[in-house]
Formats: structure tokens, C-alpha cells, sequence
């Protein structure tokens, strides 16, 4: 059993890295076809599609052997003993109950595409692509079955559990509406108690459907429609080039190039602080990598120089959530995804109002400084030309990404390639913070599992969407907000707030395929540009990270200072007031999306 497990385990891990170098070499080598031959690699993009496809489902699987899926878990801390035990069985049970039933569902689907034809370049057949869903639904749920607490009694009873929830199947079509409140407070419960956030979304369209009477397949064909995307390869590609440069010393030369600029400032060492934090989201595409690696090393420094500690883990935990509206955030790839938005325009346009939320955490930063009277280090020239020096290679990312992209050598795939060469070429070679053949595998075997983990929530949720779509659910709410709200102000106001109680529901990536859908046909109703509309909705995404009971920053923190997250929600309840009000201008001041459009000639044409 250890030599299968070790094998299996080996063999995961070696796939998911020979994906993840091929994703990020093929699109490289369209780059160089195309100047050198006139073409690319013929099938080059439909393989990195479906490469995404095997990356996220065998990330998820990974997720899964490593105890990392998104999950809340807040109602499991106040039991003790055997309730606690039967807690973590019932946890167990709903995550591993919903995914054997959507790798069923995944096996119909592979089934009924046999009988087409449909192939790959190379004659490779398209359901042989699709193997890896009902796999690695099948695996995931094994290993969530596995993990259920009290040694082979408690695997035992979540086994008999699931097997019961599987039983459900055969409810008589007549009366299955009986089932929706029982099913649902059961999977709300298990959300509460642990199960993976993914469980819980897919579990909801699992019981929608069923109840409805629809085909539980019409699932993962949505699934595989949506990671069949020809823009969500970026996704993981973007997600490499953040990992390689947290692993390596990134963080440490750009808090170093901060402070040498803004540590003279009264407050500089917050102001340093939102800074490095915004950056390092934008390009990590999570805010839990950039607390995780930079609350260790900017926490004591805040600390030393007189900032309280709730203060400072306040503004650790809220400017984590800063980089959502800067390129080349996951988050405006997915919504642009989700929304067919163009996502040049979204980067573009999110610039100011990105701009705009971390200067108002900064300011109120510097406030701090003034009042506390925190120490300051003088400026000094040669220490800034230093820093800007040692830090220019990493700076040079940006620059990199959006001169590739709006100069038309290379598409967003491609470039979000080439930062992950760039990043792996700077950090192992020029900095030489990172040993290529030994930590590289690492590196990538993370980024596996962050990827597995964010796709397979997005799966879960197109299932839902799927469905309210089906139902006509925001053509319904779109005619009946337009009976009840007549102003366009005020239809921002009740949109905000609509938002913020999302935000305070669902992790930002499952909002997007749920949500998105809903309010697109509000905003066109109200005729607000599609970019704008999508701009507010990010920027009330950000706020969703500080509110409980699913603001994942607080949890993150919580983690990681070894604080309770009732303390952390106090700390950073002063940013996300001051955040808000960011939010609302941004809002109310239209300008500062379709305005800098419209400057630089990519105004929305009718």
C-alpha cells in the first residue's frame, strides 16, 4: 500500500509539472513560429485549453491529498469531543458525496461524447481529454472520504453516509421537491462544518437539477465548456509567474525599493506596506499567497517602528485584497471571461480606481503615522536609486505584460506565458534566489494545487449558473428591478449593497459565474458600459474579502498571525469603512473607467 500510494502520488505530481512546462512553453514557441515562419504550431491553442482542463483537475485531486481546498470550517470550532468527530464525518460526507455524484455525471458525459467524433490535432479523440473530470472528481472525492476523522469508524460511516446520499437518485420524479430545503440546510450545514466550498456550490446544482429533472451531465458540459475558454489557460500561466516570484526574493527586494522611496513619509512604512501588498496580489492572483508571505517579514517591521498590532494587521490584511484591479489579476481575466468583456479594456480601466482604493488605505496609513507618531527614516538618493536598481527586473513585469499584448506581439495567453519564463529566467538566474532543478518542481506543484483549487470552484459554480440561466432567473430580476427602480443612482446604490452581502456569501471566483450572469442584464438595462458594470463589481469583490463569514483574508490572517478572527474582522473594520467609500466614488465617478478609455481610443463602439 505505502509503494501505491508513493506511486500514484509520484506519478500526479510529474504530470501536473509536465502540463504546466508545456502550457508555458507552447504559446512561447507560437510566438517565435509566427516571426519566424509567418505561422504557429497547428493545434497549439486547443492543447493548451485542454491542458488547462487536466492542470485544474488534477490540482483539484492534489487539493485534495494536501488538506488545501477553500473551505470555512468557523462552526466546527465550537465543538469538542465526539461532536466535533461527527462534525468532521459530516463534512467529510457532503464533500465526498458531491463529487462521486459529479464524477457520474462527468462518466455520462465522457460516454455520450464517444459516440461523436470530434478530435484534437493529431487525431487524439476529444473524450479522451474529458477522461480527466470524471477522474478527478472520483479521486477528490475519495481522498475528501478518506479524510473524515476517527481512524476507519468515522471513514466507515461517511462511506455508509455517502452511499445513502447516492440512494437519493432513486426518489420518485413526483414528489423530488420535498427534497430542496432538507438537501440544502444539509449542505449549508456542511459548508459550516468544513466541507470544500466547491462541495457546497456543486451540491446546490446537483439538487437543482435533480429536483428540476434535467440530466445531471448538463453540469460538466458546462464545466467543460467554461475550462475549454480560450483565455482561462491564463489563469494558470499568470498563477505560475506569481508563485516563481514569491518563491524567489521578490518580496524582499521591493519592500526594500518601498522604503528606500516612501519610508521618509509620515506613515511611510504603511504606505510601504500597501504598496508591496497591491503588487504582490495583482500578480500572485491571491491574497492569501501575499499574506502568508509578506505578513512574516512586514509585521514586525510595522511593529518596530511604533505601528500598534492591530493596526498592523489591519493593513496587512485589508491591502492583501488591493491588487483585484490591477493587470494581470485573475479576477478580471475571469470576469472577462465569464461576461465576454474585453479584458484589455477591464485592465485598462481598472488602473485608476486601483489606483484610487490604494491610495485611500494609504492615506489613512499616513493619518496613523501622524497621530501615533511612528519614526520615520530620512531619504536618501543613493538608497533609492539603489533599490530601484536591485528591483528593476521585477518591475519590469508589468511592462513586459501589457507592452506584449497592446503592441500585438503576443495575445493575453501568450503573454502571461512569457512572465512565467521571464519570472523562472530572473529568479533563477539573475537573482539566483530559486535552485531551477531542485525547488522549481515545488514551485510548480504549488501553483498545481492553487490552480486545482480555484478551477474546480469555478466548475462547481457554473453548474448554478447553468441553471438560473435555464430558469430565466436574470431576465425575471432585470424586469423587476426596473419596476421597482427607476434612477440609475439609485440602482448603483442597491447594487453596491446587493454586493457587499455577496461578498460577505461567496469567495470572489464563485461570485463571478454566479453573480455575473444576474447583474449583466441590470446593467444593460440602466445602460451602464459593460466595463464600468464590471469595474464596480470588482471593487466590491475587494471589500468581499474583509467581511465575514467567508472574507478569506480573515481566515488568512487569522492563520497567520495566531490571532482569533473576531480579533483580525476589528483590525481591519477601520480599511474596510475607508475602503468604501473608494468603492462608492469609484461608483458614482464613471470617468475613471470609460473616461480613460475613451482617452486612450478604447471606448466601447455600438
Amino acid at each position: 500500500m505505502p509503494i501505491m500510494t508513493f506511486s500514484l502520488r509520484s506519478a500526479e505530481d510529474a504530470l501536473s509539472i509536465v502540463l504546466l512546462g508545456a502550457m508555458a512553453l507552447l504559446p512561447i514557441m507560437e510566438i517565435f513560429g509566427r516571426v519566424a515562419a509567418g505561422q504557429g504550431i497547428p493545434g497549439a491553442t486547443d492543447y493548451v485549453q485542454h491542458m488547462t482542463l487536466w492542470v485544474g483537475f488534477l490540482g483539484a485531486a492534489l487539493a485534495a491529498r494536501e488538506n488545501r481546498h477553500l473551505m470555512l470550517s468557523f462552526a466546527a470550532s465550537f465543538f469538542q469531543g465526539k461532536l466535533r468527530l461527527l462534525a468532521g464525518v459530516l463534512a467529510s460526507t457532503v464533500g465526498a458525496a458531491v463529487s462521486f455524484l459529479l464524477a457520474w455525471a462527468s462518466a455520462e458525459m465522457v460516454w455520450a461524447e464517444r459516440a461523436g467524433s470530434s478530435q484534437l490535432v493529431g487525431g487524439i479523440p476529444v473524450w479522451v481529454a474529458q477522461l480527466v473530470l470524471p477522474a478527478g472528481f472520483a479521486l477528490t472525492g475519495l481522498r475528501l472520504l478518506l479524510r473524515a476523522p476517527g481512524d476507519w469508524r468515522g471513514v466507515g460511516t461517511a462511506a455508509i453516509m455517502t452511499l445513502a446520499v447516492g440512494f437519493l437518485g432513486l426518489w420518485p420524479e413526483a414528489t423530488r421537491a420535498i427534497l430542496l430545503w432538507p438537501v440544502l440546510m444539509m449542505l449549508l450545514l456542511g459548508m459550516a462544518l468544513g466541507a470544500p466550498l466547491f462541495s457546497v456550490l456543486g451540491g446546490v446544482a446537483l439538487l437543482f437539477f435533480f429536483v428540476a429533472d434535467v440530466p445531471i451531465a448538463a453540469i460538466p458540459v458546462e464545466i467543460y465548456r467554461l475550462t475549454s475558454s480560450p483565455i482561462l489557460p491564463t489563469v494558470p500561466l499568470f498563477t505560475l509567474a506569481g508563485s516563481i516570484l514569491s518563491h524567489g526574493g521578490a518580496s524582499v527586494r521591493l519592500v526594500a525599493l518601498f522604503r528606500a522611496l516612501f519610508g521618509w513619509m509620515p506613515g511611510g512604512t504603511a504606505v510601504v506596506t500597501v504598496g508591496v501588498c497591491t503588487f504582490f496580489t495583482a500578480f500572485t492572483g491571491a491574497s492569501g499567497v501575499t499574506i502568508l508571505a509578506l505578513g512574516g517579514l512586514l509585521l514586525p517591521v510595522l511593529i518596530r517602528e511604533s505601528y500598534g498590532e492591530r493596526f498592523s494587521i489591519g493593513i496587512l490584511t485589508a491591502s492583501s485584497s488591493l491588487g483585484v484591479l490591477f493587470p494581470p489579476s485573475l479576477a478580471i481575466i475571469l470576469y472577462g471571461v465569464v461576461s465576454h468583456t474585453a479584458i484589455d479594456r477591464l485592465f485598462v480601466a481598472g488602473l485608476l480606481p486601483g489606483l484610487l482604493l490604494a491610495a485611500v488605505a494609504a492615506l489613512y496609513g499616513i493619518r496613523t503615522g501622524l497621530t501615533q507618531g511612528v519614526i520615520r527614516s530620512p531619504f536618501s538618493w543613493p538608497e533609492a536609486v539603489s533599490a530601484l536598481w536591485v528591483a528593476k527586473w521585477e518591475l519590469f513585469v508589468p511592462v513586459l505584460i501589457l507592452g506584449s499584448m497592446f503592441s500585438g506581439v503576443a495575445t493575453l495567453v501568450e503573454a502571461a506565458a512569457l512572465a512565467a519564463l521571464y519570472a523562472f529566467l530572473i529568479e533563477s538566474y539573475i537573482y539566483k534566489d530559486m535552485r531551477p532543478l531542485r525547488e522549481m518542481p515545488q514551485v510548480m506543484g504549488d501553483c498545481a494545487v492553487m490552480v486545482g483549487g480555484i478551477l474546480i470552484i469555478l466548475s462547481a459554480a457554473m453548474g448554478i449558473t447553468n441553471y438560473l440561466v435555464d430558469a430565466e432567473v436574470p431576465a425575471r430580476m432585470a424586469r423587476w428591478v426596473q419596476a421597482s427602480i427607476h434612477s440609475q443612482w439609485l440602482f448603483l446604490l442597491a447594487l453596491n449593497g446587493f454586493l457587499i452581502v455577496v461578498g460577505c456569501l461567496m469567495d470572489i471566483f464563485s461570485a463571478i459565474v454566479v453573480v455575473v450572469p444576474l447583474i449583466m442584464p441590470l446593467g444593460e438595462a440602466f445602460r451602464l458600459d459593460p466595463v464600468h458594470l464590471g469595474i464596480i463589481f470588482l471593487a466590491n469583490m475587494q471589500l468581499g474579502y474583509l467581511t465575514p463569514p467567508v472574507g478569506m483574508n480573515l481566515f488568512l490572517a487569522s492563520y497567520r498571525f495566531e490571532k482569533p478572527m473576531a480579533q483580525v474582522f476589528r483590525a481591519a473594520m477601520p480599511f474596510f469603512l475607508v475602503l468604501l467609500i473608494g468603492v462608492l466614488l469609484v461608483t458614482y465617478l464613471p470617468f475613471m473607467t470609460t473616461g480613460v478609455l475613451e482617452l486612450l481610443g478604447m471606448a466601447r463602439t455600438v
